[in-house]
């Protein structure tokens, strides 16, 4: 296996030599194919769609054209994105029960082609369902595709060689840290659930919160984090990541690396009780950091009560000092907090034990997929890591800042600041870059449409515009995403009955 690097050079040479070919075979044509954001042409795309459509009702001569013309659309973007800013331009795609209708797959692919992408990130796992065959799963989640008849159809396998075929960098994409719904119906994984310091799991917290309820849909409303410290977690997880290594991606995404986000005051965490530090294996590594009993009690009595006194302090000091590990907590500088009594102290502890959590698991999750050689990337809110006022903190407590520098780094930068206005996209991505430690590949996603503005945000070409002046060393990016570029046929897909 590569390593990524030989990887990505291997890659750039053969993008390169398709890019040449190209040229020297079709000169002008190349040129006159594609427009300045590398979508093809509309003769060209209507010449595809004619031979899938004739490939569908068993053409035999139309079999060999199709391949034909999805070699030479392969070029013809490949030698666009050569010449044209950005070099890699990716797309987010989630796949539906009905895309196993035949030709789907293939319709869907072509029409990122057209559009002028050449990377696609594929959702694997998500909403507590995994894109793995119901006959083939071994995973404690359930299959995206349970209809009676197609237990053998593997979507992810299927999707991920025809987007190599096309010429498309196949990423496969994942949930993280939010194991979803049906996760958290397991009478046997109960324990694994994160709690904050009522006993909450974040199922108790996201139906009751209506506001949360129409922020974020019906899908993410029913949304279940879990406790990164848990062994039983990690380990569901690492065999999930191993099947869908099995089905050959060229790389994986890792979403939701972080805790949820409340909406309101409890946006912010600044208690401990507002922390997701409270499942069993999590207090239990927490109280292993204290470095003597008097530590290991004084986080007891904090963890319990929320606060510590004075008389708190004295009674556990009466021998000796309380001592714990002492480590960074998530902030701007990635600093530690200003120094205190024993109280802040030790909340400077908890945070920075919250915020390991995410690293640790991030770690777990991605060794399989870089032991292979492997692209691994993280996705992240430039915000999900902001210390707010003295002692508080973003509630999703993401501390990107201290992902690995071996992964690439992927931040959602979906600023809503109007229709013409990419200004707080712009400085989202700022903030990221000022951050970056040197040689980190940073590959921002922008959410909108092609042409319009959407949902308060710019089209994608004033949001591209605006991030090439910005950061033009940048010269990756992606899209988020298929379907809200194509909102009623992603509704159909949703909706039709195999």
């Amino acid at each position: 296996m590569l390593c990524n690097a030989s990887y990505q050079f291997y890659r750039a040479a053969i993008l390169f030599t398709l890019a040449i070919n190209s040229y020297l075979w079709f000169p002008g044509k190349a040129k006159a194919q594609t427009d300045a954001y590398c979508r093809l042409s509309p003769e060209l795309i209507a010449s595809k769609e004619n031979l899938r459509q004739a490939v569908l009702k068993r053409n035999k001569d139309a079999e060999k054209q199709y391949r034909d013309i999805l070699i030479q659309h392969n070029k013809e973007v490949g030698y666009c994105r050569m010449r044209n800013w950005p070099r890699t331009q990716g797309i987010w795609l989630r796949l539906y029960p009905c895309d196993a209708r035949p030709g789907e797959i293939d319709r869907i692919l072509d029409k990122i082609v057209n559009q002028g992408y050449n990377q696609v990130y594929i959702e694997a796992f998500y909403d507590g369902q995994v894109l793995l065959p119901a006959a083939n799963n071994p995973t404690v989640w359930p299959s995206v595709l349970r209809v009676p008849g197609y237990e053998n159809v593997d979507l992810l396998a299927d999707s991920l060689k025809k987007a190599r075929e096309r010429g498309l960098l196949a990423y496969a994409w994942v949930f993280t840290m939010n194991f979803g719904y049906t996760y958290s119906q397991l009478p046997n994984r109960q324990q694994v659930l994160a709690r904050n310091g009522k006993g909450q799991t974040t199922l108790d917290v996201i139906p009751d919160n209506v506001n949360l309820h129409n922020q974020l849909g019906m899908s993410h409303a029913f949304h279940a984090f879990i406790d990164p410290y848990s062994p039983e977690a990690r380990q569901d997880y690492s065999v999930m990541v191993n099947e869908i290594l099995k089905r050959k991606p060229q790389g994986i995404l890792f979403d939701y690396v972080r805790y949820l986000r409340g909406v309101g005051s409890d946006s912010v965490a600044d208690e401990v009780k507002d922390l997701w530090i409270y499942g069993k294996a999590s207090q239990n590594v927490l109280l292993q950091r204290a470095k003597n009993e008097a530590g290991k009690e004084l986080i007891k009595r904090f963890l319990e009560k929320g606060y510590v006194t004075s008389g708190d302090i004295y009674g556990v000091s009466s021998r000796e000092s309380p001592k714990w590990e002492s480590f960074f907590s998530p902030s701007d500088n990635g600093g530690k907090l200003p120094k205190g009594g024993s109280g802040t102290q030790v909340w400077e502890l908890s945070v920075a034990h919250a915020a390991q959590g995410v690293l640790d698991f991030l770690q777990v999750a991605t060794q399989p997929v870089q032991q292979k050689g492997l692209s691994a990337g993280a996705v992240f809110f430039p915000g999900g890591n902001r210390r707010i006022q003295d002692s508080g903190f973003d509630s999703r407590l993401q501390p990107w800042d201290q992902f690995p520098i071996s992964m690439e780094w992927h931040p959602m930068s979906y600023g809503a600041c109007g229709d013409r206005d990419p200004s707080c996209i712009v400085s989202k991505l700022n903030r990221v870059v000022s951050m970056t430690p040197k040689g980190v590949k940073v590959i921002p996603a922008i959410a909108g449409l092609w042409g319009q503005p959407f949902k308060n945000r710019p089209s994608l070409e004033i949001q591209m515009q605006a991030i090439k002046k910005a950061t033009p060393q940048i010269n990756s990016m992606s899209h988020f995403s298929y379907g809200w570029q194509n909102i009623e046929e992603t509704r159909e897909r949703k909706s039709c009955q195999l």
